[in-house]
């Protein structure tokens, strides 16, 4: 039986290994992949579920100066930058600026719209309430790949930590 578990042991920490040597590395390229997929769909009118929503919230943040005509192009091209910044590795700090002010933008609809992202007040979010939640990981996400930008990263204990 000591056998199993210092082979289990052996075969976790080459996981662990794995994960911490290519984790960053990953994430950084999947949320890349959401950001440019996402902000590409906003170039073709109807294809993004967010279209409507983010126009008319640009509308409101901007005073009615910025109509959608120019807010969805411009949300768009913004999101593919951040896409492309996260996939090609580059210019991560200033690429991280703009996905910070994007996703403050993202968020204004909880507060500017309560009533069409939720059904119930702030327990049942529509489908569009969800959508805007679950950008609660792309933030952490990006703090995680923050942590790398001046070098930093994940690496794996040295010592087995059971819970």
């Amino acid at each position: 039986m000591a056998d199993i578990a210092t082979r289990f042991d052996a075969l976790d920490a080459s996981i662990t290994r794995w994960m911490a040597r290519h984790g960053v590395r990953l994430l950084r390229i999947s949320l890349g992949i959401v950001f440019l997929w996402f902000g590409a769909l906003k170039f073709f009118p109807g294809l993004s579920p967010a279209q409507d929503l983010a126009a008319r919230t640009m509308e409101v943040l901007t005073f009615g100066v910025v109509h959608a005509n120019i807010s969805v192009p411009l949300l768009a091209a913004w999101e593919c930058l951040i896409g492309l910044g996260l996939l090609l590795g580059i210019f991560m700090r200033a690429t991280l600026l703009l996905l910070a002010v994007q996703m403050a933008g993202t968020l204004m609809p909880l507060v500017l719209f309560p009533n069409e992202v939720f059904t119930r007040i702030p327990f049942a979010p529509t489908l569009e309430g969800q959508y805007i939640i679950k950008n609660a990981v792309l933030v952490s996400a990006a703090i995680v790949i923050g942590a790398t930008v001046r070098g930093g990263g994940l690496v794996a204990s040295k010592t087995s930590h059971r819970r």
